[in-house]
């Protein structure tokens, strides 16, 4: 199936200094494009997979789950790794949730962690019904464009399909056991207007981590996908400063690339 427009992965080589971007459930790299290529113009190297499943039809994500997302974030950071000197991993809502995963499973060689909405558990009280459910229904009503910001829109599915967030919940409990292996600096921005994942989860997982550098930013005027809201800017402007804080020569890359 063709990639639907906007929803296509983004590279970009520049310095020393990588960031791997995740996007959520459902939805594709386009909500994270912009952030994506803000860092691009800071002369970082940046990563922005697409995951299994995601940027075609919902059809297609019935045939995947969460293995075949981690290991194309694992795979994606691996490449970073081998390319850079420091790699940080940003992710949104879902795409937290992977990058969380990433932090706990490959220690030190991730330099910190940038989290915007992160999820850590399926709400839906219905969820519970999904092993059996799966069989009998095949989707649900999509949960894209969470944004309050008017024209700004997500690329992602309209459907939910089951399977999928079946898979979903099973990664987040799991996950939720991992949690405390996460000791890398942390900056966690949400929103408490939220109507896809609740601030409950942020707290949950500010709980849990070991980290003891941790930064939580209220993101006041925005909806889930904050990466495309009001708060944007705020997302872009804090998460760079959040790398150069933690990579000595994140400054120097940005004066020599003009950025």
């Amino acid at each position: 199936m063709p990639v639907l427009p906007g929803a296509e992965p983004f590279r970009h080589e520049g310095g020393e200094v990588g960031v791997l971007l995740c996007h959520g459930f459902t939805g594709s790299p386009q909500s994270l494009r912009p952030w994506a290529e803000y860092l691009a113009g800071q002369g970082l190297t940046v990563s922005l997979p697409l995951l299994p499943g995601h940027g075609t039809r919902w059809q297609d994500m019935q045939l995947t789950g969460w293995q075949d997302w981690y290991a194309e974030v694992d795979r994606a950071l691996r490449e970073l790794l081998d390319r850079c000197t420091q790699v940080f991993v940003f992710g949104l809502s879902m795409g937290g949730a992977l990058s969380l995963r990433l932090a706990a499973k490959h220690g030190d060689a991730i330099s910190g962690v940038v989290l915007v909405n992160p999820a850590n558990k399926v709400h839906d009280p219905l969820a519970v019904a999904l092993p059996v459910a799966k069989h009998f229904i095949r989707s649900t009503p999509g949960i894209a464009s969470d944004i309050a910001k008017p024209g700004s829109d997500e690329v992602g599915y309209d459907r939910v399909p089951t399977r999928a967030a079946h898979s979903l919940r099973k990664f987040l409990q799991l996950l939720d056991t991992e949690l405390p292996q996460v000791t890398q600096p942390v900056l966690l921005l949400h929103s408490p207007q939220d109507h896809v994942v609740p601030p409950v989860d942020s707290a949950r997982i500010l709980a849990r981590i070991s980290s003891t550098d941790v930064t939580e930013t209220l993101l006041e005027q925005s909806y889930h996908v904050a990466t495309l809201d009001y708060d944007a800017e705020q997302i872009f402007a804090d998460s760079y400063a959040f790398v150069g804080r933690l990579a000595e020569s994140v400054g120097r890359e940005g004066a020599a690339s003009g950025g």
